[in-house]
Parts: C-alpha cells; structure tokens; sequence
C-alpha cells in the first residue's frame, strides 16, 4: 500500500508553523516556511481559523500532464516525483494544481513537491497531519 499526507484534524491547527519548517529544514536545508512543500494558512479576523495545504497525492496529477519536459512524474500511490535537472522553471506545475497545493520555490524557480516522507506529521503538535496507507 502507498502512503500519502493528509490533513485528518484541521481545526487542531494552530499555525505554529512546525510542519513547514520541519519540511524546509529536512529537504531544503533552511529554516524558513518558504521552501516548504505545504502551507499553513490563516484567515485574519476568524480566531484560530487556519487552513493546511498539502499535495493530495492525485492518481493522475495534473501538475505533472502538463510539464513539457517530464520533470514532473506520477509517483506510484499518488503524488508526483520531481526531476529538478529537467525543470525549465515554466511554472505550468503550479498554475495546473487545482487545489494549490504545490508550492513554488520563488529563489530557486523550482516547484517545492511534497515526498509524502511524514515530516511534517512528525513535528505537529497537534496531529493535524498523518501520513496514512491508502488504496493503489
């Protein structure tokens, strides 16, 4: 069975951040929440109203049907696997991503792919995320 990063408990979140600097700090080598492969975000005005973007682990992602180059490839579970030396740093990844769920490396001109490695659950808090056994 593949496993694939969901959010099993939003309303836990308490926008500390801990997933995405866990995730920058492990892949990106920097503690910063802007190379992250999720986003925590909140809702200015609603009290503790904060949203968790993560890949949803697509069967057939639409990031990777429209990358020019295959840098973008389906991973076997969901999700995709990413081969930063044939990036031609286009973007398309990032505009296809339906739910906004990829992020883009704004230094790099990279996207930042989630690895669904559990990371991020690791350093919640909360358990707001879980890396969980899914159906193939």
């Amino acid at each position: 069975m593949a496993k694939l990063m969901r959010v099993i408990n939003r309303q836990q979140c308490i926008g500390c951040y801990s997933c995405m600097l866990a995730c920058s700090r492990t892949w990106e080598n920097a503690l910063t929440i802007e190379k992250a492969a999720l986003r925590v975000k909140n809702y200015p005005g609603v009290e503790g109203a904060f949203s968790v973007r993560i890949c949803y682990g697509c069967i057939e992602p639409d990031c990777a049907s429209v990358c020019p180059t295959d840098a973008l490839m389906p991973r076997d579970g969901g999700g995709v696997k990413f081969d930063s030396s044939k990036c031609t740093n286009c973007g398309e990844c990032i505009k296809a991503c339906v739910p906004g769920a990829l992020q883009w490396d704004t230094e790099k001109k990279l996207p930042l792919v989630c690895r669904h490695c559990g990371i991020c659950a690791d350093y919640c808090p909360n358990d707001v995320l879980a890396l969980v056994e899914v159906e193939e």
